[in-house]
């Protein structure tokens, strides 16, 4: 087929349909397209063309309409619903046998603009929309006879709009090409991420954001064959397209490699015929469960990635290294081109793409590929624990059931990390590999993940009973089970209306949202030192008690309140009617501490990571509701500190803050009472200064015989192999056991053991004179993931969580960051301890 039909789309004469030119006024490429002007586009061919249909799935945080185009032949839009279940019964998810018989649709998704300053893809999507509506165009239509194009023009319309209103504020009328121009040079936080400045590429899996939510909800009910995600990388970067780089994970199928590599090479005809540049097999792995490649991958489909040079630096045109001009519309055709390939490939193939696709399900269901066939959660398990997995396995359509009795069993433990033996009991929630999403349900579940190419693009471990802190087994027996039991509608049973005082054990976040909204209408809530013993129940460390004492003067609304939010939050509130405790300390004990209202601040701008403020400012904003002030690292030194209790620097580089009268301006306001919250690579800023007990740990400088021959032979390495052993050092992400002191009020909440997520090689001494309340205590620490040589050494025997106490203030340092892209749901309770509780 010749390509002239591909390339230049800015010549296409006018049609009874509008191109995109026509519609906008200007050429596409000469300037970026707000998203408002996108979404009429895609209204105008819909209203206009028998071969589009248009669905708003959904608005983002800043109300932006979500869409999705479906285009198709007139007769396969009019049976589109039949369509999608024909495709849910191919994957075993309804019922029934699909009725479309030897002429299935095969079901091609396109996602755009995924990240909002890669804003090239969505006018690739408008010219790709265009030229698949066009009815002059035979060897289309054939196409859409036997596919379902499933478009999404712009994924994170928030991030794009923040980069096109930036970019189009500083453009002049004459561009400049050079690479050191202002139009070159985005500012904080750039337009990748999404309105909370998440990156939404991380969050397929995870669905911690409102679109990633919205979008996967409308995923999930089509199931595509191909997923295809348009990106932009360097500047200088020729583009990327499939055959995905190693490591590929285990559970994919011979089948999803053959035909990547098929769609790969249709490319390649093209992108050869213009001489354009290209590579495959570099770069881009397929194991991280939550990309727009591998979560489409591990749903029975052929996802892939596409990256276009240029991103948020390249604006209209810039000069490469090479001395070349890389244009817009140049970045515009190439998105084209692999946009409208992948939908030829997969229609001159779609009977077979359909079959694989069944057989995909069909073998999942009947065979798992890995060893473990039963994953037993227990009911002991904290019951908000416990409902957060089955909510979070509800929105992946993943079938679950309940024990159906006693039963002893041989299982890897996760927290033991090894076989051990427990029992099942009734109400343990039992997840098969035996279900059509069985490849899914391994691949999150399993409690390590097989890495084949230490080289990878993400982090390399992320088990669900991690995720969540949750005791579980995983066992290569099936374990049987039976349909879960209705979960029972939410009481509040109390027996006094009046109580002396509501107390409430502090287990999860859940408890921490119910303590925000009391906090915030004014009752004084205080907490427990030390266990006790009330009304025949024993409540842990942190355990929250509303005294009547105290809250007076509100009168009725004091009970109405505290029992509201219980309501609101399903908190398992009691109601004791005295302050004298069986066992432990009485509620008038100076161990019963009370909670001043902490007024909040965070550091943001400037040095500041964005996505890692983003985590912080959606932990408080989205999460647990409590009001937190940002501000910026251009104007702290004039802030008045002493407004403030807490200070929250989340992970970045405060070259500002590090000396200086900055730096005695904030060790003062923390010895006056001040709590500062040091996370990730903020406490670089700190460590090491005078006055502070935290330092690196640096490597070990003693060398024995051994370790000068291990150097001798690192001098001999070859130069071929530098990228593979610069790993040595190397850390993407892993799961540790680290050590707890249960008894500090940054553990409250906590046992003796937490698994965190450790997304670096960083490694620091423990505290001399401080707490050192999570610590990584051997190499043997390590329970997931893969982790350089190097890095496995120095990190073992080092603080994860400590507290440095100065004056009447602390200095709160957490290495791991425990609230990683908001899904690492267990370290959640670490922050808001740092919050309330810590110093109070």
């Amino acid at each position: 087929m010749s390509l002239l039909w591909l390339l230049p789309l800015l010549s296409l004469q006018a049609q009874d349909l509008q191109n995109p030119d026509e519609f906008l006024g200007y050429p596409l490429g000469s300037r970026f397209t707000p998203h408002y002007r996108v979404v009429q586009y895609f209204q105008y061919i819909a209203a206009n063309s028998d071969k589009a249909q248009l669905q708003e799935y959904g608005t983002t945080y800043e109300h932006r309409p979500l869409l999705l185009s479906f285009i198709s032949s007139p007769q396969n839009l009019a049976r589109l619903e039949q369509i999608r279940q024909n495709n849910l019964r191919r994957a075993g998810l309804l019922s029934g046998t699909p009725d479309d018989g030897a002429n299935p649709i095969a079901i091609v998704w396109l996602s755009y603009n995924v990240h909002g300053n890669e804003s090239v893809s969505t006018e690739a999507a408008m010219a790709v929309l265009h030229e698949l509506v066009q009815p002059q165009n035979d060897s289309i239509s054939e196409w859409l006879d036997r596919t379902l194009v499933i478009m999404d023009p712009a994924v994170n319309p928030d991030g794009r709009d923040r980069y096109v209103n930036w970019y189009n504020s500083v453009v002049g009328q004459q561009l400049n090409a050079l690479p050191e121009a202002r139009e070159h040079q985005e500012p904080w936080p750039g337009g990748r991420a999404n309105h909370y400045l998440f990156d939404l590429n991380r969050d397929w899996a995870w669905q911690t954001q409102r679109e990633s939510r919205q979008r996967m909800e409308v995923y999930n009910q089509w199931l595509p064959h191909i997923h295809a995600d348009f990106h932009e990388q360097g500047v200088n970067e020729p583009y990327y397209f499939a055959p995905a780089a190693e490591p590929f994970h285990q559970y994919i199928t011979d089948w999803q490699r053959e035909f990547q590599t098929l769609i790969g090479l249709n490319n390649t005809r093209y992108f050869d015929e213009n001489s354009w540049l290209y590579f495959t097999r570099e770069r881009f792995d397929l194991l991280y469960p939550s990309y727009g490649d591998t979560y489409p991958t591990f749903n029975g489909a052929i996802g892939m990635t596409y990256e276009q040079g240029g991103s948020g630096r390249a604006g209209l045109a810039i000069v490469t290294d090479e001395g070349d001009t890389l244009t817009l519309k140049d970045r515009i055709l190439h998105h084209y081109t692999a946009s409208i390939s992948t939908i030829e490939a997969t229609a001159t193939n779609h009977q077979q793409v359909v079959r694989n696709f069944e057989g995909f399900f069909r073998k999942a269901s009947q065979t798992p590929p890995g060893q473990y066939r039963s994953y037993v959660i227990p009911a002991r398990n904290a019951g908000n624990k416990r409902q957060a997995l089955l909510d979070f396995l509800e929105q992946h359509q993943i079938q679950w059931g309940e024990a159906t009795g006693q039963r002893s069993l041989q299982g890897w433990s996760y927290t033991d990390g090894r076989q051990s033996s427990f029992r099942t009991n009734a109400g343990d929630i039992v997840i098969s590999a035996r279900q059509p999403k069985a490849v899914l349900v391994q691949v999150l579940l399993d409690p390590t993940t097989q890495v084949s190419d230490s080289l990878t693009y993400d982090i390399t471990a992320w088990s669900l009973p991690y995720v969540f802190g949750l005791e579980a087994y995983a066992t290569s027996e099936a374990v049987a089970a039976r349909t879960p039991t209705a979960r029972p509608d939410y009481a509040l049973n109390l027996s006094n209306d009046t109580p002396y005082a509501y107390v409430l054990p502090w287990q999860g976040l859940d408890d921490a949202r119910f303590l925000a909204e009391l906090l915030q209408q004014g009752i004084k809530v205080r907490y427990s030192m030390e266990p006790f013993t009330t009304n025949n129940r024993q409540y842990g460390r942190g355990s929250l008690i509303i005294t009547r004492t105290g809250n007076q003067q509100l009168g009725e609304r004091f009970d109405a309140a505290v029992r509201e939010a219980a309501r609101n939050w399903e908190r398992p509130l009691q109601g004791v009617s005295t302050g004298f405790v069986a066992e432990g300390k009485d509620f008038g004990s100076s161990t019963v501490r009370y909670i001043k209202p902490p007024r909040v601040a965070v550091l943001s701008g400037e040095g500041v990571s964005s996505l890692a403020f983003g985590e912080v400012w959606h932990f408080f904003d989205q999460q647990l509701g409590y009001p937190a002030t940002i501000l910026g690292t251009n104007y702290i030194s004039r802030v008045d500190l002493a407004k403030f209790d807490v200070l929250v620097l989340p992970s970045g580089y405060y070259s500002s803050l590090s000396s200086g009268d900055m730096l005695d301006r904030i060790m003062s306001w923390v010895r006056g009472g001040g709590r500062l919250i040091l996370m990730g690579d903020a406490i670089n800023t700190f460590a090491g200064k005078e006055g502070i007990a935290l330092e690196r740990k640096s490597a070990d400088s003693e060398e024995g015989e051994d370790k000068k021959d291990e150097n001798m032979e690192d001098r001999l390495r070859q130069y071929q192999n530098r990228e593979r052993e610069s790993i040595s050092d190397y850390n993407a992400g892993s799961i540790y056991r680290v050590q707890l002191d249960p008894t500090h009020p940054l553990a409250f909440g906590y046992g003796d053991t937490y698994f965190t997520l450790k997304t670096d090689a960083e490694a620091y001494q423990y505290l001399k004179g401080g707490w050192n309340v999570g610590t990584i205590r051997s190499q043997n620490a390590l329970v997931s993931g893969f982790v350089g040589r190097q890095a496995k050494e120095r990190l073992a025997n080092t603080l994860v969580f400590g507290v440095e106490e100065k004056g009447q203030g602390q200095i709160i340092y957490m290495v791991d960051n425990p609230l990683f892209r908001a899904f690492w749901h267990s370290g959640k309770l670490f922050f808001t301890n740092a919050v309330f509780m810590v110093g109070q």
